[in-house]
């Protein structure tokens, strides 16, 4: 896919990067000239132009991308700026990333397609691995309900899967459990991969991966309760 990402700072560099890295094409644009001289080798094409000038915007392939990324944090003013002005030119998805709550709220009246909220995620998702003492993937589902997958916390270690009643005692639902198990290749080396396991007549193992669904709230009654133990 073809993106643009207007706002290279650290945010929109990294995603610039990281984009490129799965084999996109990344156009950047940025008001800074060191910040576009930063990145400028590692992506398809780089401006230094300020997008708040509707004159100085339509120098970009606005309708030759797939989607336009606004990046911009820090200056509120000219993110907002820009994202009117890419409504205004008929930019039909865009995403844009919003710093706090009345960023949201003048993002949302915009009616764009994604309004980004990276320092609120990951706030979120170092909260949960430090409640759970393990690293975390996060799926949000709705508003409220997130799947979350992290290894199990050790205090669970040894306790029979019968006796775990997430739901029940904490309203969450253990969608699928994974185990590590050792394995060898064709060339004889051996390695370790995860597979689901049925936790029928099983102990918990110090390997095992949940994946768990639930509300925020009900994670939050997990997180203090484990702290308890």
């Amino acid at each position: 896919m073809r993106y643009l990402i207007i706002g290279l700072g650290i945010y929109g560099g990294n995603l610039a990067r990281d984009l490129v890295a799965q084999g996109n094409e990344v156009i950047g644009a940025d008001s800074s000239r060191s910040t576009v001289d930063a990145i400028k080798d590692f992506i398809t094409t780089a401006y230094v132009i300020d997008t708040t000038e509707e004159s100085a915007l339509s120098v970009l392939p606005l309708s030759n991308v797939d989607v336009v990324i606004v990046a911009i944090g820090e200056n509120f003013g000219a993110s907002i700026k820009t994202v009117a002005l890419l409504k205004q030119a008929g930019v039909k998805r865009i995403y844009a990333r919003a710093i706090d709550p009345l960023h949201e709220a003048i993002m949302s009246s915009f009616g764009i397609e994604r309004i980004l909220k990276p320092e609120q995620r990951a706030a979120a998702d170092l909260t949960r691995e430090l409640a759970l003492g393990a690293d975390v993937a996060s799926l949000r589902i709705d508003s409220d309900v997130t799947v979350l997958r992290f290894r199990v916390p050790g205090w669970f270690v040894g306790v029979p899967y019968a006796d775990i009643r997430l739901e029940r005692d904490y309203n969450l639902q253990l969608l699928a459990v994974t185990r590590d198990h050792d394995s060898t290749n064709l060339l004889g080396i051996r390695d370790t991969e995860s597979r689901i396991i049925s936790i029928e007549g099983q102990n918990v193992d110090k390997s095992d991966t949940w994946v768990v669904m639930g509300t925020e709230k009900d994670y939050r009654a997990f997180y203090r309760r484990l702290i308890n133990m």
